[in-house]
């Protein structure tokens, strides 16, 4: 496995190219749209592809590089049977507290690529990289309202 320039090691087919060219969704139709054309995307939140190129993801709790990018699925399971445009805000809204909580201008972008693992926290670990979107602030705030519209939102087992 080759490593990157801060000694961690880099992921088979890493994402490379700019990031400047790279599209953005915005709104919550068109993420739809794209995801329900294309049920084979990954969200990440990170800096973005240029960022992430060459890199993989760390479990920092135990102090373990992986073996390629955590990322999230997007596309709704089988068995939903509510519109997908509630699946997709509900992924779009459940880790966006990633970007809330982190300094360092994560954004929420659109991806294909191969799963080799999963993560501590069962999220798919992915590699050769495709960047597909950003996804934008109007379609995350579109996003938002829709979860909050159509959620009990925090809601789980304990409170029944």
């Amino acid at each position: 496995m080759t490593r990157a320039a801060n000694g961690r090691p880099r992921a088979a087919g890493a994402p490379g190219g700019s990031q400047s060219g790279l599209p953005e969704v915005r709104s919550l139709r068109e993420l739809t749209e794209l995801v329900t054309r294309s049920p084979d995307l990954f969200v990440r939140y990170s800096r973005g592809p240029d960022h992430d190129a060459g890199e993989s993801s760390r479990d920092y709790e135990a102090e373990v590089d992986m073996p390629g990018l955590s990322v999230t699925t997007i596309s709704p399971e089988p068995w939903w049977t509510r519109p997908a445009e509630d699946w997709i805000a509900r992924r779009v809204c459940q880790y966006n507290d990633l970007r809330r909580d982190s300094s360092d201008e994560r954004r929420p972008w659109l991806l294909r690529g191969r799963v080799v693992g999963a993560g501590p926290d069962h999220e798919p670990l992915v590699v050769d990289v495709v960047p597909v979107a950003w996804i934008g602030e109007s379609a995350i705030a579109e996003a938002k309202r829709r979860y909050q519209e159509r959620f009990h939102v925090g809601r789980d087992s304990t409170d029944d």
